[in-house]
């Protein structure tokens, strides 16, 4: 005798579940009858009365694992006309990382690595942060994690880049209309508190893992929500007097916005800009179980094989990596927070 049996026989469904009544109306007799049989359920441990409970009592009520079956059903009828729209978007975003990869390996160290100091004092104008980057980049050298440190660098540049490409717009959006930030917000939350792991579940079936974009999609998606909520924060804080100002002076509402409202926000961006490249270093770790490369392949392989050296030496390089990504992040805020009128 199932639980919730009294359910169906007192609303008059058990003929609708295509049995005979069991003869019980009411909690109150299954209760009463507590005693009678080991078949029976106090009312201390009565389950729930979720979908496999009341399947129990009738089998024409779906179980769990019936919705999660129709839920991978449903994606799978729809993944081929999906994937005809979604291939061709997505397939730059292939080359791109593609093309990273290959330039990010095949120059020289000799070449990169002063490369890399002088975009660090270009953007910083720091010589501690220039024998930062030396040091680091010259130690993973040392220890062979050079094509690997690389591999991760051209990841990150191609995906914050495009976090950047495509959320300064959205936030753009969003600080000039309540009603698209009303939109967004709840696409941004979810995509903010959605784990990182789930990500990777609907574009394995989508793409190869032999596909860069399979890992790019899932790192912008993941990185891209800090640099679209703080451009949208960074213009609407723009002082109203100063808005109020531009509009006496005459100024379109394009002038106002590049010529007032983004240089203002500028602080505001450049830490979303932050926060991105960072989202985008933890995603890529994750991202090496679909074959994305770089120190994340590392990482798995101590995790998978025990190599405790391994896995800590990697992980120590994606620290250092993460320590310099957002030294020359605030580098160039602290340069854009001073050239600011106060």
């Amino acid at each position: 005798m199932a639980t919730y049996d009294f359910l169906f026989d007192k609303t008059g469904l058990r003929g609708w579940c295509g049995e005979e009544s069991s003869g019980l109306s009411s909690m109150a007799d299954l209760l009463g009858n507590s005693g009678g049989g080991d078949d029976t359920t106090s009312l201390w441990d009565t389950p729930f009365p979720s979908l496999d409970a009341l399947h129990d009592a009738c089998d024409k009520i779906p179980q769990s694992r019936d919705l999660t079956l129709g839920l991978e059903r449903g994606f799978l009828d729809i993944k081929d006309g999906l994937k005809v729209i979604v291939d061709p978007i997505t397939q730059p975003l292939s080359w791109a990382l593609e093309n990273a990869l290959w330039l990010m390996q095949a120059m020289p160290w000799f070449i990169m690595i002063p490369a890399l100091m002088l975009i660090s004092w270009l953007v910083g104008r720091s010589l501690k942060l220039v024998g930062l980057v030396a040091v680091v980049f010259g130690l993973l050298a040392f220890v062979d994690y050079y094509d690997y440190t690389m591999q991760t660098l051209a990841i990150i540049f191609v995906c914050a880049f495009i976090c950047v490409l495509l959320g300064v717009p959205i936030g753009i959006a969003m600080s000039r209309s309540d009603r698209v930030q009303r939109a967004v917000i709840p696409i941004l939350d979810m995509l903010q508190t959605l784990p990182p792991f789930v990500y990777l579940i609907p574009l394995i079936f989508l793409f190869s893992v032999t596909e860069p974009k399979l890992y790019g999609i899932a790192i912008i998606l993941y990185a891209i929500v800090p640099v679209v909520r703080l451009t949208d924060l960074g213009i609407r804080l723009v002082d109203p007097d100063v808005i109020e100002a531009a509009d006496a002076f005459g100024m379109t509402e394009r002038q106002k916005l590049y010529r007032v409202q983004v240089p203002l926000a500028l602080p505001n961006i450049m830490a979303g800009v932050n926060q991105t490249i960072m989202m985008s270093l933890a995603m890529v770790v994750i991202a090496s179980l679909v074959s994305a490369p770089g120190l994340g392949v590392l990482v798995l392989r101590g995790i998978r094989n025990l190599e405790l050296g391994v896995g800590l030496l990697s992980g120590l390089g994606i620290v250092f990596l993460a320590v310099i990504l957002d030294r020359v992040t605030k580098a160039a805020l602290a340069r854009i927070n001073a050239q600011q009128p106060q």
